[in-house]
């Protein structure tokens, strides 16, 4: 029997390629959109409506999912953006956007999931992240510190399951070729102090993304884990990620160094 998952903001970047990965595979998959009516003829797998930043929305989402189906097996959570900018230049309202669409809306739709885990004594959760939820880089402060938020939940989530025969996993890319960029905020404020700094981390942007590998590489990650019984809980997608995480973790200095210079130099 095919399993059935649940793909949040499938309708565009990785949520898209994850999900259409999976329908090709044979599993039943149902992905979310904030508006799934532009999206529905496009795609070969059900579409329903989400948004993250409404709270009618994911509570009435378990309803909506099983009148389509009768098991949920996975949930991936996907649906997310980027705020994008200098720290002291994004407004306060904006970063507590993003924390309430990255980091609560996402906690909010695993709520709302998990009675029917715990009650059928099986599922899996796969939370997309990011290797700046593990490190942060200039112009991420906001959305770094979301995926660090993230990061810290779903480790404490993964004890708190084990009884339930419940599995939770993280995905972690790196650089990769997505349109997260040009779907980002950021702010028209402007602090002079910062211009050269701005400058460096607007071309080192745009130069990690032109640099980024084939984001069906994440895919192909979920796959493993989604047909993994036991999976591991971080799951790094990326080259040169375990050295980035090791000096993170032993050289900072170094790897601060290693930031600088690659700015400097882009």
């Amino acid at each position: 029997m095919s399993k059935n998952i649940l793909v949040t903001g499938a309708s565009s970047g990785f949520g898209l390629l994850i999900a259409n990965d999976l329908h090709k595979k044979g599993y039943n998959i149902i992905g979310t959109s904030r508006n799934p009516e532009k999206y529905a003829s496009k795609v070969p797998f059900k579409m329903i409506a989400l948004d993250l930043d409404s709270d009618q929305s994911i509570t009435t989402l378990p309803d909506r999912i099983f009148k389509e189906i009768g098991q949920l097996d996975i949930l991936i959570n996907n649906a997310g953006f980027l705020v994008n900018g200098i720290a002291e230049e994004i407004p306060i309202e904006l970063g507590r956007k993003q924390f309430e669409t990255n980091f609560w809306g996402t906690i909010k739709v695993t709520n709302a999931i998990l009675p029917y885990f715990r009650k059928q004594k099986s599922g899996k959760i796969i939370t997309i992240g990011s290797i700046t939820g593990l490190v942060a880089f200039p112009s991420t402060a906001y959305y770094a510190a979301s995926k660090h938020a993230l990061e810290g939940y779903y480790k404490a989530l993964r004890f708190e399951l084990t009884e339930f025969n419940i599995r939770v996993a993280m995905i972690e890319p790196g650089s990769f070729k997505t349109n997260i960029m040009e779907n980002s905020s950021t702010t028209l404020n402007r602090i002079e102090d910062y211009n050269s700094l701005r400058n460096k981390s607007e071309k080192y942007a745009d130069f990690i993304v032109e640099q980024g590998e084939d984001p069906a590489i994440v895919a192909e990650k979920v796959l493993k884990v989604v047909e993994t019984d036991k999976p591991e809980f971080r799951n790094l997608v990326g080259k040169g990620l375990s050295v980035l995480i090791l000096l993170q973790h032993f050289a900072y200095g170094i790897l601060e160094k290693m930031i600088l210079k690659q700015l400097n130099n882009t």
